[in-house]
Formats: C-alpha cells, structure tokens, sequence
C-alpha cells in the first residue's frame, strides 16, 4: 500500500493524468460523431447534438470556484474519473438499446459534465503539485499527452471497424465502449493510488466567506482587460472554420461517393486519424511552440491564422476529386491535422497572453470557455449548411470563413515580446 506522499516523481502522474483528461473529451467530441454516423443518424443531428456536448466546457468558468473552495482537488479529480468511467459504461450498454440515441446523448452529457470539471480539477492539481520551475519542464509533456490521447479516437474507430464485420454495428460499438470503459477504470484505480497529496492541495476556506464579491470581481477584472472585445472576438472567430469541419470530416470520410463523400470503412477512417493524422497534429503543435519562443507571438500570429484555416484546401480536394488512393487521403488528413496543431499553438498562447494578471487561473478558464462556444456554435449549425449546400459547396464555405478574423487579428494588443524566448 503507497503512503500519502507530499511529492512524487512528476513522471509517474503527469503523463497519465493528462492522456487520461484527453480520453474523454476525445470520446465526447470526435468518437461520438463517427458512432452516430454509423448508427444512421443524420448530418444534420449529428452536428447539432454533439455540438450542444460542448456546453459544459463553455460554462465550466462559471463553478470553478466550487472546484477551489469544496474539497480537494485530488478528490475532485478521483470522483470526476469514477464518474466518467460510468458514463461510458453507460454508454457501451445503451448502444444496443432501439432507443440509443436518447440514452448515449444522456451519457455522453455526463461524460461532458464530468470531463469539463475534471479539466478544472486537473490543471489545478498541476499548480500545486509542481514547483514553477517544473510547471514549466512538464508543461510540453502535458500537452503531448493530452494529444496522444486523442490517437485513442483512432484506435477506437478501428477496434468498432474490425468488430462490425464480425456482428452487427450495435454490438460493434458495444464491445468497443466496453474496451474504452476498462482502459479509463484503470486510470481511475491507477491515479487513486499514485497522485501525490500536496500539502496546499486544500479547501479555500478563506476565500468561501467572500465568494460572491471575488466571483464577480473577477469577471469585472476579465471585461476591463485592454480591448477585450476584440480578444473575446478572436477567441470566437479563430477556429470558425475549423469547428465546422470537425463535425462534418467524418461524416464526409464515410459517407458513399455516390452521395458526395469518400466511401471509407470505419476502420480506414481510424486509421488515417490515429497513425499519421495525430502524429501530425503532435509534429505540429510542437513546432507551433518552438517557432514561437524563437520568433515571438506578434510576428508569427498571421502565419499561425493561415495555417489552421488554408489547410482547409485539402477537403475541397477530395471532395471534388474523391480520389480512391487511401494513402493519399491519409495525407490530406495528416496535413490538415498539423496545421491545426501549428496554428492552435498561437491560440493556446493568446488564451495565456490574455489571461494575465490577479486571476490568472479564473481568466484562463474563462477563456477556456470562449473556446470551447468557438466550437459550439458554429458546429452546431455546421450540418443544416452541409445538408444544404453539399460537401463541395461546404468545403469552400468554410475556407471563406477564414476572412473576418484577419481584419480582428489587426486589433489585437500583442506584446511583441511575449512568448519570446529570452536571450
């Protein structure tokens, strides 16, 4: 039996703490759009549903305080496994039920739920556990795990693809949740036993007899930041494109070509995200970091804009020319994928930029929170425009919606020495 160790090597939890807080936000956003498309659900729901998952990361800012003044956030991150590990039990055994769609969108809720608290628990835990100097080591490690988890989407879609041509597509997803559901217990188990308890990790007591005059100080702080509406527009206008390719990319990969998409097997499509796509976006989200702390955010905010949207040229490819050759749609995937991983490093890096000051942590999460309505609200509606213009048409739509954030990008007041290495 482990004591209650104070410290222990950051090694042993860092890695699996944050692989573990990608899973299931990973199963939420990206898994659940290839399930409901192989369940026979139409773009247009499955657009609009998944999107509405995002709620609870939108609104996370507004109970992270409880997260700080209730319990630990050891506790906080415990309990929020175990429950995630039941809503994706949930999950595995409803999917056979005639009325699935009601239930799992009831479990992947809660999923969303838990997994938007953990989030708050998690980088919370990060603060305390770590010394500044090793916040800022482990930091690249964090990240890459949390982007390793999101190979898990891959390795997901390719275990339902094997199962599918061995039973029905029901039982298929069945025994696939099944699998994710262990893999997360034991991350559970795992981290009951080996996260340390670090001796400030505590209630904040002192501030509970002031919550309401510090939670609104907060906000009012937040909205009197130096152009703050242009920074909350570009928070919002940063991803447009990208939000509504991410509902529809999947859809578009299995889809027949008779109706316009590229007629992949489940399998295919994990494949291309879980091998060469999510070690793009990796490759990608590093090089974004490095090319920063040499260049500054100010010089290289441009170029970050253009890659996380002109990539978006790739899916007008396929699109207009569906190509059959599967390692050439491979690398459509990957090169979309890692521009997305350059250009989302400014972004990260702007969330931090505009977070400064007294409450950092609390603007971080507000932040966070415009990210996350950055995803929903255009995804949302992402489908009922597909539907209606069709994937070619979609495709080019979403490219054009590239333009109205660089007018933004032009107000924004950058420190052209901020993310600069120091010489």
């Amino acid at each position: 039996m482990l004591k209650k160790a104070e410290w222990r090597n950051p090694w042993l939890w860092v890695p699996s703490l944050y692989y573990a807080e990608g899973i299931p936000y990973v199963m939420v956003m990206t898994v659940s759009v290839a399930f409901y498309k192989r369940m026979d659900v139409s773009n247009k729901e499955i657009a609009f549903y998944t999107s509405l998952l995002y709620f609870p990361w939108v609104l996370k800012p507004l109970w992270s305080p409880i997260v700080d003044i209730i319990k630990t956030k050891r506790l906080w991150i415990i309990l929020m496994q175990l429950l995630v590990t039941a809503g994706l039990a949930g999950v595995a055994f409803t999917a056979v039920l005639p009325d699935f769609f009601l239930y799992t969108m009831l479990c992947f809720s809660l999923i969303a739920l838990c997994s938007a608290t953990h989030d708050i628990a998690a980088d919370g835990f990060y603060m305390l556990g770590l010394d500044s100097s090793r916040q800022a080591f482990y930091v690249g490690i964090r990240s890459t795990f949390y982007r390793l988890a999101m190979a898990t989407a891959g390795l997901v879609l390719i275990i339902a693809g094997y199962y599918e041509n061995k039973s029905s597509i029901p039982a298929a997803w069945n025994v696939t949740f099944i699998f994710i559901t262990i893999l997360f217990l034991l991350f559970f188990i795992y981290h009951n036993f080996i996260l340390p308890y670090p001796k400030n990790d505590k209630p904040a007591h002192e501030s509970e007899k002031h919550f309401f005059s510090v939670f609104i100080k907060v906000f009012e702080e937040f909205f009197k930041k130096k152009k703050i509406g242009s920074a909350i527009a570009f928070l919002l206008i940063y991803r447009f494109g990208e939000a509504q390719l991410v509902k529809l990319a999947q859809p578009f990969l299995l889809d027949p070509k008779n109706i316009g998409g590229l007629g992949l097997t489940t399998a295919e499509v994990g494949f291309a995200y879980g091998t060469l796509g999510v070690g793009a976006l990796a490759l990608g989200g590093i090089l974004g970091g490095i090319t920063i702390s040499r260049k500054g955010f100010k010089k290289l905010i441009w170029w970050m804009f253009a890659a996380i949207n002109l990539p978006h040229i790739l899916y007008i490819y396929l699109a207009f020319f569906q190509p059959d050759n599967y390692f050439l749609i491979t690398l459509c995937v990957a090169g979309e994928q890692f521009g997305y991983g350059f250009g989302f490093a400014g972004y990260l890096l702007f969330m931090i930029f505009i977070s400064e000051g007294e409450f950092k942590t609390s603007h971080y999460a507000l932040c966070t929170g415009f990210m996350a309505l950055s995803m929903m609200i255009p995804g949302a509606f992402s489908g009922i425009i597909e539907e209606f213009l069709g994937y070619k048409l979609f495709f080019i739509w979403i490219l054009i919606t590239l333009i109205p954030g660089y007018f933004i990008i032009r107000t924004l007041p950058i420190d052209p020495e901020f993310g600069k290495k120091a010489e």
